[in-house]
């Protein structure tokens, strides 16, 4: 009881700073995955790149994917959509609602990965494609969009806060058990002494 105790005083206290950060984190993910989509969507024909500008690492191509990375899936969208939108509430129900001690790493990390699973999903039941138009120029790589940076990153970053929140949750138990053997170990100790006042008293003779 002590334990469950503690694990809700703890979440208690701390969730709130941690929802109102993931919130305004997916909000504004979402907000310029729409408005760069919006953006080479409207500036680019299909395939086209855009002109004068390039990293050296990354250029602008429009692309419009039906499927997953390397076009797999392509005659799944639907289903790849309902996926997305599966594993954005799953990261945010584990981050906001399942874990009792959230952090920071965690909590970004399923930010971002709510966010590009929704931005995607979005395109996938509005269009029937993923709007993508970054393309790596130094490597063989799918084109991809912010929503696919945010949920990579996001899921680095919330494998970070899993493990870290991981240790917290084995020490915070390991410290438990010790404080419940030290209480068991007392009480044990306690009721020795009884058994043997009672034995010198001459009341209950050996009886435990």
């Amino acid at each position: 009881m002590a334990q469950r105790e503690f694990f809700k005083k703890a979440s208690l206290r701390t969730r709130a700073p941690y929802a109102l950060a993931f919130l305004a984190i997916a909000v504004a993910w979402m907000a310029l995955d729409r408005a760069t989509k919006a953006f080479f969507e409207g500036s680019l024909e299909l395939g086209a790149v855009f002109p004068g500008f390039s990293l050296g690492l990354v250029r602008f191509r429009l692309v419009h994917n039906t499927g997953a990375a390397w076009s797999l899936f392509s005659d799944m969208t639907w289903l790849l959509g309902l996926v997305s939108i599966v594993v954005s509430v799953g990261m945010l129900v584990y981050a906001l609602a399942w874990v009792k001690r959230p952090n920071w790493p965690l909590t970004c990390g399923a930010a971002l990965v709510f966010a590009g699973g929704m931005g995607n999903a979005f395109d996938r039941f509005a269009h029937g494609y993923v709007i993508d138009f970054i393309e790596a120029t130094f490597v063989d790589f799918p084109v991809f969009n912010v929503a696919d940076v945010g949920v990579t990153c996001g899921f680095v970053l919330a494998l970070v806060g899993a493990y870290r929140y991981l240790e917290w949750r084995d020490g915070e138990l390991e410290h438990a058990a010790q404080e419940a053997a030290a209480v068991e170990e007392a009480a044990a100790e306690r009721r020795r002494e009884n058994r043997l006042k009672r034995q010198k008293s001459g009341k209950g003779g050996g009886r435990a």
